[in-house]
């Protein structure tokens, strides 16, 4: 579900429009995150500590309104769920694009997206079978401690989905720490929408009873 925002009422309209306007209206943030609680914790139930993340990242981005906006045609939307379309390696080297429905129960989210990874890992193919605009681009460079990301991009295609990129996990100071690169429109979410997403990642990672 979603619904159109008044954009002549919205309090980003000036934003909006200047933004919108730019060849490459999308910038990037990277921050280190501590993930030593929740690796712990995954790996102490043998969860996954790819599908964790990717679940504690979907969850703050849900959280915060400015990552639901989306832009399609002259028009900007507000989605109630945000989904996830990560990429995912293949044996061989190659990887494809995966579409994953967001659940708020792990256990859940981990049973439905099961079946569509398993599905693209013995696929050839590069695109998902479904998707849409409410999802948010992920990709994982576990081979990388990265300190900033760019992104592939054809200017002339409608894009404003946020893409989310995670690094490799390295042990600083006896903490496990991840780089994590956020891009997003400008025209739909400033400095500050970002970093209230690093805070909400940061507290759903740290936070050891959560599941």
């Amino acid at each position: 579900m979603r619904k159109e925002l008044n954009i002549h009422e919205w309090s980003r309209k000036e934003h909006f429009n200047f933004f919108s306007k730019f060849s490459e209206p999308f910038y990037g943030i990277t921050a280190k995150i501590d993930c030593s609680t929740a690796y712990k914790k995954s790996k102490e139930n043998g969860y996954s500590f790819f599908m964790y993340y990717l679940h504690k990242s979907l969850k703050a981005a849900n959280s915060i309104t400015a990552f639901k906006y989306r832009i399609e045609g002259d028009k900007v939307y507000e989605y109630d769920v945000i989904n996830a379309s990560p990429t995912i390696n293949r044996s061989n080297g190659t990887f494809g694009f995966s579409y994953v429905d967001y659940h708020e129960d792990f256990n859940t989210f981990c049973e439905l997206a099961a079946p569509r990874i398993e599905e693209v890992k013995n696929s050839k193919s590069l695109m998902p079978a479904l998707s849409g605009e409410n999802v948010i681009h992920f990709s994982s460079l576990p081979w990388i401690d990265f300190t900033s990301l760019s992104h592939a991009r054809h200017y002339d295609f409608p894009d404003s989905c946020p893409k989310i990129s995670f690094g490799k996990m390295t042990t600083i100071d006896g903490m496990q720490k991840m780089p994590v690169s956020v891009h997003v429109h400008h025209g739909l979410a400033d400095g500050l929408h970002v970093g209230q997403f690093f805070e909400k990642l940061q507290e759903l990672m740290d936070f050891d009873n959560y599941y």
